[in-house]
């Protein structure tokens, strides 16, 4: 069984016992988490597409900890200009265990 879920702009896929990283959320570890916006379920059967979210489904899960995602280098340029400009980022996450999916 498994579910789409999205959070922070982003979808992703959880099943029970997997741990996911997501965009950084505003919970301490070892806190119970529920995502309520959830776009598909599929029970291995079943397929259930919400229009746009499954009625009733939710996610639940625990957070493990919080941390930064690798470096990501962003450069700029402009031809025969001379133009250069390098910066790196780091983007924040949050580690989930996922517990269990409700349809």
């Amino acid at each position: 069984m498994y579910a789409v879920i999205k959070t922070g702009g982003k979808q992703f896929r959880a099943e029970p016992g997997k741990h996911i990283r997501v965009p950084s959320l505003d919970a301490e570890a070892g806190e119970a988490v529920t995502f309520d916006d959830v776009l598909l379920t599929s029970d291995g059967d079943t397929v259930n597409v919400g229009t746009p979210s499954v009625e009733g489904a939710s996610v639940t899960g625990e957070v493990v900890k919080h941390g930064r995602d690798r470096k990501v280098i962003v450069f700029k340029r402009k031809r025969r200009k001379g133009y250069r400009k390098k910066q790196g980022h780091r983007q924040g996450f949050t580690e989930i265990r996922i517990d269990e999916v409700k349809v």
